[in-house]
């Protein structure tokens, strides 16, 4: 299968998958229907807002079954080839951010993100864990930890690719890797600066 192929496969594949509507289905098993998160709280449907909303264990399981599209999407990808797995994984976002049977009204993205890094760049994973431990635990928000966590996203992977370091068991470092970096990390700043223009949290 050609580069070209494989992007195309990996798109549909990672946008289809993204859109799995984690959120809704656990506010539907959680409140026997009668809660929509994106008229509650803050009215982001993910797993942040789930909890508040919720409670923390349906909030954990939002962030898990959102996290577990973005692993998935990649590692399909991933099978296909190392192109298709880095436009499986950008995908992902896009159709968890923008899903077409919503009116293109998703999550944030961050969980599915997350997730993605288990399949198309591990070693992103502990990186990300020890930034959300050190915001954590010098008492900043939420918020931070992902804005930090998406400049190191994008550093990181311009580093690895630069330096063809291994991606474990990933994809093999290309300009995939940038360019999947940058416009994830896009996507998700895209949906916080217009869920504070209109007025939300974002979280």
């Amino acid at each position: 299968m050609s580069d070209g192929l494989q992007i195309i496969v990996g798109v549909l594949i990672g946008y289809v998958i993204g859109m799995f509507p984690s959120a809704d289905l656990v506010a539907r098993l959680a409140s026997r229907g009668s809660v929509d998160l994106r008229a509650a709280g803050s009215g982001n449907p993910g797993g942040l807002n789930a909890a508040r909303v919720l409670g923390r264990k349906w909030g954990l399981l939002v962030i898990v079954m959102d996290a577990a599209k973005g692993a998935l999407a990649g590692f399909i990808g991933l099978a296909l080839g190392d192109a298709a797995a880095y436009a499986a994984g950008t995908a992902v976002i896009a159709g968890h951010c923008w899903p077409v049977y919503n009116g293109f009204r998703g999550g944030k993205g961050v969980a599915a993100a997350g997730g993605s890094f288990f399949s198309v760049f591990p070693p992103m994973v502990p990186v990300d864990g020890l930034i959300t431990a050190a915001v954590a635990f010098l008492g900043k928000s939420s918020r931070l930890a992902i804005k930090v966590a998406l400049v190191v996203w994008v550093v990181a992977a311009a580093l690895w690719w630069a330096a063809d370091l291994p991606l474990w068991w990933g994809p093999e470092p290309s300009v995939g890797l940038i360019v999947y970096a940058v416009l994830g990390a896009a996507m998700i700043q895209a949906r916080f600066t217009l869920s504070a223009r209109a007025g939300g949290s974002g979280l």
